[in-house]
């Protein structure tokens, strides 16, 4: 197999067509023949009929995506030899790194490795993950040598699911590789499709290190405005009131208070934490605002059990409705959704919980966390209104949520869908 000299000589697989890959795989199959691989059937079935369930690609966009091929079959990647890899790299119940998606897809590569194949990933990990726990899979699984029969890059995804403004071609990239020809060409590839520009990194582990930081940046500054808001509720001041104050300076950054989910600010600390203490060192300030907004479901919940109980409605047996499950606003992605830890609290005051969320799964929202969705919820019924969520159509209801709860009842508005005087409580 001869070495990968040009553009024009790779021959391309995706492997995961979730969130991350499919989009980036469309795009590449706009303008060249792509295999997308993915393990599962349904989701292999549902592309093919021309649609994509995470709503990320449309499906005029699918259609264009005239080079791109859809497999869940191995032997279908045998020809390929350039491999991105965009599985999940989430976190166990211990909020430990899972790299078992990452390792399983190194093995499914191993399998088909040739000499002078490159095998770039764009999963979020700790730096050196890479090098030190997915290379020696290739190289046990194909019998071929790192660097010297095949070769890596390093190239983090910056998808935000649900936004159809900063998608895939539009986010600058950052690229790298395992030797400067494998960087340059990786750079190359990803900048036939990226409008944004790359910008190619020193090595692959600091490529990896930036990844894990603009999340861990992004959660510390939630967990900043989560404990201010903790303090300006104790004050009797409106937390949006002060940070619209705030925010008249210029260089005041406009973050919110919140539940921290989804599949990166929730999850990809962890894993730089993880590598701290694996090297001796254990990280403070990272830990706390972890350990702050993985508690705001908690806290939440307190404050609506005050406020049930100042209005002497009975919590045991009240009946509550949840408006929203998944992590973020017009999106159907339940990954990591914070929104459970609410409704699990609420559970144990023994409260009756209806979730509402029309842009949920059903059958995912059971599967993933053994809760069913109502597909409307019923007027005048609820000692209490949670609007967890702000999708657009919660917004186009404004003060007509109300209608949902009995004549008295609690409002809480976690995301300032309302405006301060037509809710009970917010953050």
């Amino acid at each position: 197999m001869r070495a990968i000299k040009s553009l024009a000589d790779i021959r391309l697989a995706i492997i995961g067509l979730g969130y991350v890959g499919l989009p980036l795989a469309v795009e590449f199959g706009k303008r060249r023949k792509v295999v997308g691989y993915d393990i599962n059937p349904l989701r292999i079935d549902g592309l093919r009929a021309g649609h994509d369930t995470t709503l990320e690609v449309s499906n005029v966009e699918l259609h264009d995506a005239a080079g791109l091929f859809y497999t869940t079959e191995i032997a279908d990647l045998a020809d390929c030899n350039v491999y991105i890899v965009t599985v999940p790299t989430p976190i166990d119940e211990h909020k430990r790194p899972d790299l078992s998606p990452l390792i399983n897809a190194s093995r499914t590569i191993g399998e088909v490795l040739k000499k002078g194949d490159i095998v770039v990933y764009e999963s979020t990990v700790y730096p050196g993950a890479t090098e030190e726990d997915c290379m020696p899979v290739l190289e046990s699984v194909s019998g071929l040598k790192f660097n010297v029969d095949f070769f890596a890059g390093y190239s983090p995804e910056r998808i935000n699911p649900g936004d159809k403004s900063h998608r895939v071609s539009t986010i600058k990239k950052v690229t790298s590789g395992s030797t400067p020809e494998v960087a340059e060409l990786v750079d190359k590839l990803y900048g036939a499709v990226i409008v944004a520009g790359t910008h190619k990194a020193s090595s692959i582990r600091v490529a990896e290190a930036a990844k894990v930081i603009e999340n861990t940046q992004r959660d510390l500054n939630i967990a900043l405005i989560n404990e201010l808001a903790i303090i300006f509720n104790r004050m009797g001041i409106d937390t949006e009131a002060v940070l619209q104050a705030a925010g008249t300076k210029w260089n005041f950054l406009p973050f919110r208070p919140g539940l921290v989910g989804g599949h990166c600010i929730g999850v990809d600390p962890y894993y730089l934490t993880h590598k701290a203490m694996a090297l001796g060192y254990h990280p403070e300030i990272i830990l706390a605002g972890r350990r702050l907004n993985d508690g705001m479901g908690a806290y939440v919940t307190s404050q609506l059990v005050k406020a049930l109980i100042k209005r002497r409605i009975h919590v045991e047996g009240a009946r509550i409705l949840v408006m929203g499950l998944t992590f973020k606003e017009n999106c159907p992605d339940l990954r990591n959704s914070r929104v459970v830890d609410i409704v699990r609290e609420l559970a144990d005051y023994n409260a009756s919980v209806d979730i509402y969320d029309p842009w949920a799964n059903a059958e995912e929202a059971q599967h993933a966390y053994g809760l069913a969705l109502v597909q409307r919820p019923e007027r005048g019924a609820y000692d209490a209104i949670v609007v967890a969520v702000a999708h657009d159509e919660f917004r186009e209801l404004g003060e007509a949520i109300r209608s949902f709860g009995k004549f008295e009842h609690v409002l809480y508005d976690l995301k300032y869908v309302l405006r301060q005087d037509q809710s009970d409580l917010r953050l």
